[in-house]
């Protein structure tokens, strides 16, 4: 793989008081319809895993291959979620899993404390133990169960080698456009595949020009809708992905990933966005993007959901300021 640290450039800087205590360096690229590249900064060419950023795609398959005939959004949005394991999301899977005459054993992603205070406060009341179900990647693996029973595919489904991660590795190299040099294995044991900046902005903007013309067009049109006005399964209650899409009115997909890598689907602009923060920290990916889509003009920079990760005054437990989150000088100007 191209060294990802190749060409980043600042991108978002930590002030405190008036000195610049930390600075993060990426790269960022906007794709349009066509999936060429609009703007880019830093290397467009690194290469990346998308980690959870590229869930959609990886739901792509279900949808299309009409597996997932008469779910509803909330479940498709499910499927693309990294959830907090909140009640909302438990009953989902819960439910999700026991309609197609499964279980919680049938998973394959790990059991992960629940990120949802209120849901682990329960646990500890209640004596329960967390398990799969609470995974964040649960919803993404009960969508991969219900393509394997369509497909007829063994328990695995995980293996690189099964039948649902060839077909999503065809869908994959398919809409970005390029064939991925490998892939390294995620934080929920399923295959990750590399692909580079431009090709995750590429899957982006074919997801936001999608029209319902054929099955993947129709698809993808399935996957942004239940993404961008179910938010609350994507992700839950304080989580960026939540905040910024009910800030956008249900009108912009977006997606992190593990390692600061985040993703935006604009339909009314026919564009897609991806970025990278080289150093792994979520801080300033999110800043990034609230940037970025501030700039695209889908996000208002002073509602509360963006000021919260970019420009307001930053306040320590006190309530005194100490600093503020700025983009670096040179990067995403209007």
């Amino acid at each position: 793989m191209t060294n990802v640290g190749i060409g980043a450039v600042p991108m978002v800087e930590l002030w405190r008081g008036e000195r610049l205590e930390s600075l993060h360096q990426g790269h960022a690229v906007i794709c349009d319809a066509s999936g060429a590249i609009v703007e880019a900064w830093g290397n467009p060419e690194a290469l990346i895993y998308p980690r959870s950023s590229a869930k959609m795609i990886q739901a792509l398959p279900l949808i299309e291959s009409g597996a997932a005939d008469g779910l509803t959004d909330k479940q498709i949005a499910l499927a693309c979620a990294s959830h907090q394991g909140a009640a909302i999301h438990v009953d989902a899977v819960s439910k999700w899993l026991a309609d197609m005459d499964l279980s919680e054993a049938d998973l394959r992603c790990g059991t992960r404390e629940p990120h949802d205070i209120e849901e682990r406060n329960r646990l500890i009341c209640t004596g329960d133990s967390a398990c799969q179900i609470h995974n964040e990647c649960s919803g993404k693996h009960t969508g991969f169960l219900m393509l394997n029973k369509h497909l007829g595919g063994g328990p695995d489904y995980i293996d690189p080698d099964h039948i649902v991660q060839r077909t999503f590795r065809q869908a994959f190299e398919d809409i970005t456009g390029e064939e991925s040099p490998g892939y390294g294995i995620d934080g929920c044991s399923a295959p990750n595949y590399a692909t580079s900046i431009t090709g995750l902005a590429r899957a982006m903007s074919a997801f936001a020009s999608a029209e319902e013309t054929n099955a993947r067009g129709k698809a993808m049109v399935k996957l942004r809708h239940a993404m961008a006005t179910q938010p609350e399964m994507v992700a839950g209650e304080t989580r960026a992905c939540t905040e910024l899409m009910r800030a956008m009115g249900g009108k912009v997909a977006i997606k992190t990933g593990a390692e600061a890598v985040f993703v935006a689907i604009l339909p009314e602009q026919k564009l897609g966005i991806a970025l990278k923060i080289l150093d792994g920290g979520i801080r300033a990916s999110e800043a990034t993007m609230t940037g970025l889509l501030a700039r695209a003009g889908v996000l208002d920079p002073a509602h509360p959901a963006a000021q919260k990760r970019l420009g307001a005054p930053q306040k320590n437990c006190r309530g005194i300021t100490f600093g503020e989150t700025r983009l670096a000088p040179g990067f995403a100007q209007a």
